[in-house]
């Protein structure tokens, strides 16, 4: 099933949205959806959380991933099916994979077409990618809407989960 959880800033400072052990809280609330895996990220602009049901690369398949410099995330529910094509044509373009999971795809693919990454997936998805360069975030579901996806804007911050309890449990929204 998996899950993602995090915030993003609009206010284009440098601090992550979100404390840590907030972060966690909203992450541990979907513990049910990724019982095999967890991961969190903080870096400039963005908190990102990922529970994960591992299905493909169970052993290489952590999330969230980054780009090779470490400046762009991603993390997902869901698969994405052309990930085996998508991923032969960004290492023929010198982008390093290290492992076969289908989400490692998205931020190499954020890194190259910024927001249009949506249009070379194919799959069932809810995305969250982060370009801390260039302070540009991006939520993204499949075009049928299979995999859930909630988000609000408060303060200056997108805080945003596969469900509404995670939101809730940001302490930005209330009940």
């Amino acid at each position: 099933m998996c899950g993602i959880t995090g915030a993003f800033r609009l206010d284009g400072q440098d601090a992550p949205p979100l404390a840590e052990h907030v972060l966690r809280r909203m992450t541990d609330m979907i513990d049910y959806r990724g019982p095999d895996d967890v991961g969190i990220v903080q870096v400039e602009g963005a908190s990102l959380g990922a529970r994960r049901l591992s299905i493909i690369d169970v052993e290489g398949g952590h999330q969230p991933f980054a780009n090779e410099t470490g400046r762009v995330w991603g993390a997902q529910n869901g698969e994405i099916y052309n990930h085996e094509l998508l991923r032969d044509g960004l290492r023929s373009r010198g982008h390093v994979l290290r492992s076969r999971c289908d989400t490692e795809v998205i931020p190499h693919l954020f890194e190259e077409h910024g927001p249009r990454l949506s249009d070379h997936l194919r799959g069932m998805f809810a995305v969250a990618a982060w370009d801390a360069d260039a302070r540009r975030g991006v939520l993204i579901r499949d075009r049928l809407g299979v995999k859930p996806l909630y988000y609000a804007v408060v303060d200056g911050v997108v805080v945003f989960g596969s469900e509404l309890k995670c939101l809730i449990a940001s302490g930005l929204i209330a009940r």
